[in-house]
């Protein structure tokens, strides 16, 4: 199989030599975005001509990371179980280190998580960049611009080449999710499903082709706003009035514990075990920032095998509270470093030295040196040509900066995420695009 370097190649080559039908169908493909449910609270999201392409031997690279990472995490959540230490580390509240500290029901540590890494195409290296869990999201936008981008002329003559998919995000979250319950101490025959969140806050209409995901395999199932559950006689219920045996939390948990006493039927639920919480608030350990930094401490490392430790160094970029960084160093070589808060989302808060000038990074480090932020050692992200022709008919390629993200569902590689940028920072401040993540195979 060709490398990814030499197959993007042929994509753009298979552009240029057609561009005047390129354009015609890429019209086509705009039109189908534009009027899909590919939004973010309900903006329409942008993305870019050519998918992310990625090969059998990238995936079996996604999956040996997993693999290993994922023993971390079992040997980080274990320590904490058992050493009150280590617990005092993370610096959680009281209230969420009980919710924690709940005894596992079920099987699977990690229901769900997206693992977001800079990965370098063309010599297979990686650095993480984020663990995400129970909000992990975006399937939908995947899902619906592979069905734009067959639209396309160059897709379509590049799948006269090479055998083309996608990655199914939805039915396979079904069946992990059901083999998980399947393990659940106080299971139902027939159990009904809510997927739960601030709806304000998430995508209601990825919650419904999750909800419809499940009706179709036969499971009842709705999407439930938290804060209208209520919790009678030892039972959960959802604001229709079903009794609710299972939950896929799509509510992050920073948001959870900020408003706590407007949710207590589904906490008072959860800690009387009467209802089963995919995923538990242990995954609390993984998606929270701070644990980048507790991967390099003594701490940590003593839990880990030598290959293990020889990973955190290589994979997981150095991390420390910004209150404790030398201010002389964090200011004078601003372009090593970004600052993020301990526990946030959607790029929220997040600041990278590269974007800003000297003076400007140290008013943002002053301005947060006393919050709960971590400062990070920033990392180039791999930059690789594409085309904007949805949005400019004269567009040239261009450079852009990569970011994929791993879904994995009950510790298994499922699907890739793929978001490029503009700049050296991947967010929506900075020029952002989904792009739909292809897999290529030979004929």
């Amino acid at each position: 199989m060709k490398e990814l370097k030499e197959l993007n190649s042929i994509y753009r080559k298979l552009i240029t030599e057609s561009l005047a039908e390129n354009i015609a169908s890429g019209e086509e493909a705009l039109g189908y975005i534009n009027n899909s449910s590919a939004r973010y609270r309900g903006r329409v999201i942008r993305t870019l001509f050519i998918p992310k392409l990625f090969t059998e031997g990238d995936v079996e690279v996604f999956e040996k990371l997993v693999d290993t990472l994922y023993g971390i995490f079992r040997r980080v959540i274990e320590e904490y179980y058992k050493n009150e230490d280590y617990r005092r580390l993370f610096g959680f509240s009281k209230e969420l280190e009980e919710l924690i500290l709940r005894r596992p029901l079920y099987d699977s540590l990690i229901p769900m998580a997206r693992i977001d890494i800079f990965y370098n195409e063309e010599d297979k290296s990686f650095k993480f960049c984020e663990f995400n869990t129970d909000g992990s999201s975006a399937m939908n936008e995947d899902r619906e611009l592979n069905i734009a981008i067959q639209k396309t002329k160059a897709y379509q003559d590049f799948s006269r080449l090479y055998d083309l998919s996608s990655f199914e995000l939805f039915d396979s979250w079904v069946e992990e999710f059901m083999k998980i319950y399947d393990s659940y101490e106080h299971k139902a025959e027939k159990p009904h499903i809510a997927i739960v969140d601030f709806i304000e806050k998430g995508n209601p209409t990825e919650f419904e082709i999750f909800a419809e995901s499940f009706k179709k395999k036969g499971y009842s199932a709705e999407v439930c706003e938290i804060r209208k559950l209520k919790y009678q006689d030892g039972r959960l219920i959802s604001p229709t009035g079903k009794r609710i045996d299972a939950i896929y939390r799509r509510a992050v948990t920073t948001d959870i514990m900020a408003n706590l006493q407007e949710i207590q039927p589904f906490i008072q639920a959860v800690k009387d075990e009467k209802v089963c919480l995919l995923g538990e608030f242990r995954t609390q350990l993984v998606h929270n920032k701070v644990l980048f930094k507790l991967l390099h401490q003594e701490e940590t490392l003593r839990l880990l095998t030598p290959e293990e430790i020889a990973f955190v160094k290589s994979h997981v970029p150095y991390t420390a509270d910004l209150k404790a960084a030398d201010l002389r160093i964090v200011l004078s070589e601003k372009d090593r470093w970004i600052i993020k808060p301990e526990d946030s989302y959607g790029s929220k808060g997040v600041f990278a030295g590269v974007s800003y000038t000297s003076s400007q990074w140290e008013e943002l480090v002053k301005e947060h040196r006393e919050d709960s932020y971590i400062l990070q050692e920033f990392h180039n992200p791999y930059r690789s040509l594409n085309i904007d022709l949805f949005n400019n008919p004269e567009a040239d390629f261009e450079e852009y900066s990569n970011l994929t993200g791993l879904y994995v569902y009950n510790e298994k590689l499922k699907g890739i995420y793929s978001r490029a940028s503009e700049g050296k920072l991947i967010s929506s401040q900075h020029g952002e695009r989904t792009i739909p993540s292809v897999l290529v195979k030979e004929k």
